[in-house]
């Protein structure tokens, strides 16, 4: 399956508790971090909740 490489450009700082409870879960806690995750429909959509605060390449 393909991979999706996400990095964290913003800060979680004054946000809804749900989307910095999304970037945990796509296991990013710090800015220009950057993990390889699937290509799923699921991490779609939490990329879609926070897309204002990562990058995707891939």
């Amino acid at each position: 399956m393909a991979k999706v490489k996400i990095t964290q450009t913003g800060s979680p700082i004054r946000r809804d508790p749900s989307q910095r409870k999304t970037l945990i879960g796509l296991g990013l806690n710090k800015r220009h971090r950057t993990v390889e995750l699937e290509d799923t429909p699921e991490v779609r959509g939490m990329i879609r909740k926070v897309q204002h605060m990562v990058q995707v390449e891939g």
